[in-house]
């Protein structure tokens, strides 16, 4: 066993869970109205809750597990404007006024969680940082200028520098002032808090399984077979579940990415970094038991479609190692994220023909300035009909067309996922080692089997409940993986993550 597989001992879990307590709200057990339905207890999902209970509205969210636990608490929780080099492929690829739009979306959502903290007496570690885009690269020197200069137009304390004072040489860095980093917990537990009450509801452990438009309102049924009554409906999850419109899962794809947590001799610089260039790699430090965690993130492919996704652990454990003398590596874990077309979120109403349905996804990974810009973008959409940065961030702008080569791209890798599964030659050895997985055909059908460290052969259906895609095994979180529209499930066939609402078929025998 090498230094890096030391340390993969248990299975990936993410600091943010393992330093909270978890949650226990109740179930939807009876059948409730409310005026606004939010379907996804995330960063997302509780915002625009706390918001519209200021407004005076009742509220309820929905969550199909553990509020905060999904994406939101498989973040690096960088709260940040500076999202890669983006502000000049707005400008240069759609307008400057989207670009200013985004610009002020971002920042001024920095201020807003600010605010909130500040206001609730939340302690979560907020500390201010500057956030870089660096390179080690010679080619990408201008490009990083071109942000510099681009972001500085916007409104953004943005500048050029070669000086990062990271434990390695790099070619050029933009620093964007006055950003911050938390902890997503510590701070949207104590937020999530605030809402029940006065005829608002948190729900976990309630997955949606429809949703039907009645006359003037929605009606959010459960796999409890009961129902969340609204007038007004937000999807905020992560992964919109909602496919009788819209087509989102034409418009999406998701893309993972890795982090790992170490402890190191040298004291951490400082600062929020994240390369440029591939392969992508993403640092910031956490406190942590009277020291410091630092956080090593990046790797990141499009989701059950990385060849083996152990080894992007090991590429960032050798990247620990060769940047800074590790000590011990504490957590590991993955997150997945939704990206669109242009780069740009997907936030406002669901379809131009459904006012009273919002929707907020595709935040590419920097989803925690985002997810509060969302909020407040649905907040005034439903509360004045109106938002400042629609344009920006609107499901139905026509600059998506822009990215009509990217659509066809995405879209026939997914095709041809729908059907690799089906053809592919499929190994007649069905003996499966501990901790092995192997797919293998039962009388005809595509069957996944993984057995246990105790032994036990887990078998599962490995065509994805969703829209039919065949799922691929993912070795390092031990989960079956849908390369078209990201759907995950446990080796037992539960849901990890949207945007499927069904379980897998499976079947479980014991050998010995």
């Amino acid at each position: 066993m090498n230094q890096e597989e030391s340390y993969f001992k248990g299975p990936p879990h993410p600091y943010w869970i393992a330093s909270t307590e978890q949650t226990g709200y109740p179930v939807l057990d009876e059948d409730v109205s409310v005026d606004v339905a939010i379907i996804g207890g995330g960063i997302s999902g509780i915002t625009c809750a706390y918001l519209l209970k200021k407004e005076g509205m009742r509220v309820a969210v929905i969550e199909a597990d553990r509020i905060a636990q999904g994406t939101t608490g498989h973040t690096t929780a960088k709260v940040t404007s500076q999202h890669n080099l983006i502000y000049n492929k707005i400008k240069t690829q759609i307008s400057s006024e989207v670009a200013k739009q985004y610009a002020d979306a971002n920042e001024t959502a920095i201020r807003a969680i600010q605010k909130i903290i500040e206001e609730n007496q939340i302690d979560c570690d907020f500390i201010a940082q500057n956030a870089y885009v660096y390179t080690e690269r010679e080619g990408y020197i201008q490009k990083i200028a071109d942000e510099a200069r681009t972001a500085a137009e916007l409104g953004i304390k943005a500048s050029f520098t070669e000086d990062t004072k990271l434990p390695f040489p790099v070619k050029a860095a933009v620093c964007f002032e006055n950003q911050a980093q938390f902890h997503i917990r510590k701070y949207l537990l104590p937020l999530a808090k605030t809402i029940p009450g006065d005829g608002s509801h948190i729900f976990e452990q309630s997955r949606v399984v429809d949703i039907d438009d009645e006359n003037t309102q929605y009606v959010v049924k459960t796999v409890q077979q009961k129902t969340v009554r609204a007038e007004k409906l937000i999807l905020c999850s992560h992964y919109p579940i909602y496919n009788k419109a819209g087509l989102y899962f034409s418009r999406i794809y998701p893309d993972r990415s890795y982090v790992m947590a170490f402890t190191a001799k040298e004291a951490y610089p400082g600062g929020m970094y994240i390369t440029a260039e591939e392969p992508g790699r993403s640092l910031r430090f956490q406190p942590y038991e009277g020291g410091e965690l630092i956080f090593a993130a990046g790797e990141h492919h499009k989701t059950g479609q990385g060849v083996d996704t152990s080894q992007h652990y090991k590429n960032l454990a050798r990247f620990a190692h060769e940047s800074f003398t590790v000590e011990d590596i504490l957590y590991r874990w993955s997150t997945q994220d939704c990206m669109t077309l242009d780069g740009l979120p997907y936030t406002g109403h669901f379809l131009e023909s459904t006012p009273n349905m919002y929707l907020a996804t595709g935040y590419g990974k920097w989803g925690m300035t985002n997810s509060m810009a969302s909020a407040m973008i649905i907040k005034d959409l439903i509360t004045k009909g109106e938002s400042p940065w629609h344009d920006a961030y609107n499901p139905a702008r026509k600059t998506i067309s822009a990215s009509a080569k990217t659509f066809v791209v995405e879209n026939l890798n997914v095709a041809n996922n729908l059907v690799s599964g089906k053809l592919a030659a499929l190994p007649d050895n069905v003996e499966i080692s501990k901790g092995e997985a192997k797919v293998f055909d039962i009388d005809g059908d595509r069957v996944g089997a993984y057995r246990d460290e105790q032994g036990t052969l887990h078998i599962v259906d490995t065509t994805c409940t969703h829209l039919g895609c065949e799922l691929n095994w993912n070795s390092a979180e031990k989960s079956w993986d849908c390369p078209c529209h990201g759907s995950r499930f446990t080796y037992e066939g539960e849901i990890i993550d949207e945007p499927t609402v069904k379980p897998l078929k499976t079947g479980k025998e014991q050998i010995d």
